[in-house]
């Protein structure tokens, strides 16, 4: 589906680039009471409608003869579809409305729509119009709860949904997630798209919500005006990404660049090593310095890259340091940890390194932190099972980087980048695949944007583009047939997906 711009546009070299941002269901019933106040009666709602009427005449192609079912709950969410049913009516569709709440169910969208020719039929288990409706259906609205819902489906819509077969669209947000979070706790419809209003809601960009809510399509209902100039959560894109990329002055040199060094591999784990210089080389800072026993590995690789055996302070001055990737857990990768903590330089704390540390190794810390765990590594440093942590991938996200003072990239399906305690959106990164589910990915990830970090970028920023990039070298990597790659794969297409980024 074709998306509108939402108003937090950023241009480079003249293109209109959309940052998505989004905004809590309290955040947003505030700013729609603002506007309501300064609106006829239900301007709003019909504002939505048409957006919504529109977004589906596109996905339909011709109206005319088309048959629509409106899945209609209690609330307002059910009379923006009702609204939309009746202007969808009007072009010729034939639209059946099923009213899980017949009683409840909106008045004045109840009216347009028989007024317009449409039907309304109960959701009674006593009868299967309303299944024969759904399942001859060509587009299925869902209006059964709105973005103040919570819980999954009950056991009545539950039933309806499974006797849907056309596309189905949802009004605001598929019914059954958690608008906030992005949790899935029960039943939830399952999205061809999602037609939103006035901003986008967290769990539209997070998963596993994210992956009920099919294509995304923005309306602008006005409500820019009233939210605050700081969302909840964002999601950058390509032209966000490419004001952020470090570029080197006429006067740069290798070391005005950046130096990045990394502390990673072992006897056992050799390969981290190389796969975190890797993506280091790719990262933008001008030099990279290797401390650890792969030295002879990475120079086989990558000559250009200054090695040392360590201790790390005394490899020699760098701006960044990245720990932890195949350092192992013994005495020797302990003090190796605590050498780069020491540093006065920011840090990138990765695999084995998140297994070594604690809260109090980060107390005394005076430069910026940045962990980057994967779901059962965050687990581990809270106490708590993995699928905790993966069903509520935004309140960890937040606790791990409260509990300890440092920014936090939260890798898998949804990679969450919280900027560490204290106010600022969260940001989730829209690039990635699933291929990049393979051994040493995580490796070139932290190389890359712990070169980031050395070329002058803050945890948040280096954290973000860094997943972005990583995400868009795996797809071009897996492209044009989606085979499967390795780590090395998608180090190697970083210098065109940057190129890509910058247009």
């Amino acid at each position: 589906m074709e998306r509108v711009l939402p108003y937090g546009l950023r241009g480079m070299s003249g293109r209109l680039v959309a940052m998505r941002i989004a905004y809590s269901v309290e955040t947003v019933r505030a700013a729609e009471r603002d506007l309501m106040a300064r609106l006829p009666e239900g301007a709003l709602m019909q504002r939505a409608a048409a957006g919504l009427a529109a977004a589906c005449a596109r996905l339909l192609g011709r109206v005319y003869g088309a048959r629509v079912a409106l899945l209609v709950g209690s609330g307002d969410n059910g009379g923006d579809a009702l609204y939309a049913g009746a202007r969808l009516a009007r072009r010729g569709a034939g639209v059946t409305a099923v009213l899980l709440a017949p009683d409840r169910a909106h008045a004045g969208g109840l009216r347009a729509l028989r007024a317009a020719g449409g039907r309304a039929i109960p959701a009674s288990s006593a009868s299967d119009s309303a299944e024969t409706a759904l399942a001859r259906a060509d587009l299925v609205l869902d209006g059964i709860v709105g973005i103040g819902g919570r819980g999954g489906l009950r056991p009545e819509a539950e039933r309806l949904i499974g006797a849907v077969r056309g596309a189905v669209v949802a009004v605001d947000l598929p019914s059954g997630v958690d608008a906030d979070t992005g949790e899935v706790r029960g039943p939830a419809v399952r999205a061809d798209a999602t037609v939103t209003f006035g901003t986008y809601k967290p769990g539209l960009l997070i998963d596993p919500a994210r992956e009920h809510a099919g294509a995304l399509r923005l309306i602008d209902i006005g409500l820019a005006p009233h939210l605050p100039s700081v969302p909840d959560v964002e999601a950058l894109q390509h032209g966000d990404v490419a004001a952020l990329l470090p570029r080197p002055g006429v006067e740069s040199d290798k070391y005005r660049r950046g130096v990045v060094g990394v502390v990673a591999g072992s006897a056992r784990y050799p390969g981290a090593a190389v796969l975190a210089v890797a993506g280091a080389l790719r990262g933008g800072a001008g030099a990279v310095r290797y401390v650890g026993p792969a030295a002879d590995a990475v120079i086989a690789r990558f000559p250009e890259t200054l090695v040392h055996s360590g201790p790390p302070h005394k490899a020699g001055r760098v701006q960044a340091w990245v720990v932890g990737p195949g350092l192992g857990d013994d005495a020797a990768a302990r003090q190796s940890l605590d050498d780069v903590l020491a540093s006065d330089v920011p840090v990138l704390v990765d695999a084995d390194g998140l297994r070594l540390l604690s809260p109090g190794d980060l107390r005394s810390r005076n430069a910026a932190t940045l962990l980057t765990p994967h779901a059962g590594e965050a687990a581990a440093l809270l106490g708590v099972p993995r699928e905790q942590v993966e069903q509520s991938r935004l309140a960890h996200v937040r606790t791990l980087a409260e509990r300890y003072g440092a920014t936090v990239l939260l890798k898998g399906s949804t990679t969450l980048i919280c900027p560490g305690p204290g106010p600022g959106p969260v940001r989730v990164n829209p690039t990635g695949t699933g291929w990049l589910a393979t051994a040493g990915s995580g490796d070139v990830l932290s190389g890359l944007t712990g070169s980031l970090l050395a070329a002058g970028l803050s945890t948040h920023d280096a954290a973000s583009v860094g997943a972005y990039l990583h995400g868009l070298a795996a797809r071009h990597a897996t492209a044009p047939s989606g085979a499967p790659i390795a780590a090395h794969d998608v180090a190697a297409a970083l210098p065109e997906v940057w190129r890509d980024v910058l247009g």
